[in-house]
């Protein structure tokens, strides 16, 4: 499996679940595409954009059935990203990030 990430503040992802269907987060929508990382960019992206944070989820999506764009970021790194909506049948695994004592999100066993 090709398996790509989505950070998500877990009220949002309840809603997109109840909904059917995962439109973005606000960054997503302004930058008109769904943000993801792959495993290797995970604890970067977490260290830049959402330090200390609570109330997170990673969700970890199988990319093969999605028409992802590999696009480079300011570092030049390539990044997945969507240009539509996430449907929930692409979603294998959906987990809590917690806070460890040191600040840093710990990341489940599996990605």
């Amino acid at each position: 499996m090709n398996y790509i990430y989505k950070i998500c503040d877990r009220p949002l992802w309840t809603a997109a679940e109840q909904a059917g269907r995962f439109t973005g987060a606000e960054i997503d929508l302004k930058d008109g595409f769904i943000h993801f990382s792959t495993a290797d960019q995970l604890a970067e992206t977490l260290r830049l954009h959402f330090a200390g944070r609570t109330g997170l989820c990673l969700i970890t999506v199988d990319a093969s059935v999605l028409e992802i764009k590999w696009e480079p970021a300011r570092s030049g790194d390539l990044f997945p990203h969507l240009y539509d909506d996430l449907p929930l049948s692409a979603v294998r695994s959906v987990d809590d990030l917690n806070v460890g004592s040191d600040g840093i999100h710990q990341l489940p066993n599996h990605p």
